[in-house]
């Protein structure tokens, strides 16, 4: 009876279940080129290629002593425009309404003021947009940048974060799932991986027949190769 019931499962699984062949490249989970959209000199780079950096680490900063001279100036009118603007709120009602809004003017106009200039100052630094690895650096102190013609200062990708990019026969678009499990092999090694599809592109490149397919994992090196076998069920 026991030896019937395995049988009778080992039927069940095969009737209901198939492999589709994938093969897939390992890439980073998050990729990013990064340059600055201020024109400038710049005044020193902290980083280089290899350095693994936190999300808003700075990277590298443009001279920047004039930005800072005029937000400096501006800082100093928005303090007095606020104590005039303070000082009227206590007696509007004694002097003229006209007079008393360009005190309100001049306050507005000074905070958006600072505020630009703050964002001037801003654009000289180039910070890291998410927690990762510098894989290449294409600037060093004393180059000029132009906010004109932007050019990649960094590439920067997640640390350890991977996904392999999935393709497999577009005839299979019906049946390949999110939740499916994709056992694979990397190039050169015989050891097999398990893991989850993640995603399912919702398209077919026309040219390859093709359809990709997404698995997050971690730790592998980018670039690498492999194939596999989704398991689906029919």
């Amino acid at each position: 009876m026991t030896k019937f019931l395995i049988f009778f499962f080992l039927c069940f699984s095969a009737v209901n279940a198939q492999e589709v062949y994938a093969t897939f490249q390992v890439v980073a989970k998050q990729s990013a080129n990064l340059a600055f959209n201020s024109s400038g000199i710049v005044d020193e780079v902290f980083i280089d290629v290899g350095s693994v950096v936190n999300q808003n680490d700075q990277l590298a900063i443009l001279k920047n002593k004039d930005i800072k001279a005029m937000l400096h100036i501006y800082e100093t009118s928005l303090k007095y425009a606020k104590k005039d603007y303070e000082r009227q709120s206590q007696v509007q009602d004694l002097i003229d309404k006209a007079k008393f809004d360009n005190y309100e003017m001049a306050y507005e106009e000074a905070k958006a003021q600072v505020e630009y200039q703050q964002s001037l100052l801003d654009k000289t630094t180039l910070r890291a947009p998410f927690d990762g690895m510098i894989i290449s650096k294409e600037i060093e102190s004393g180059d000029v940048v132009s906010g004109q013609v932007i050019k990649t200062a960094f590439t920067i990708q997640s640390s350890v974060s991977r996904k392999l990019i999935l393709e497999f026969d577009q005839k299979y678009h019906s049946v390949v799932k999110v939740g499916d499990i994709f056992k694979y092999k990397l190039d050169g090694d015989d050891t097999i991986h398990s893991q989850k599809i993640s995603k399912v592109y919702p398209y077919s490149n026309t040219s390859t027949r093709k359809i990709k397919a997404e698995v997050i994992t971690k730790d592998l090196m980018v670039g690498l190769f492999g194939d596999g076998y989704i398991q689906v069920k029919k």
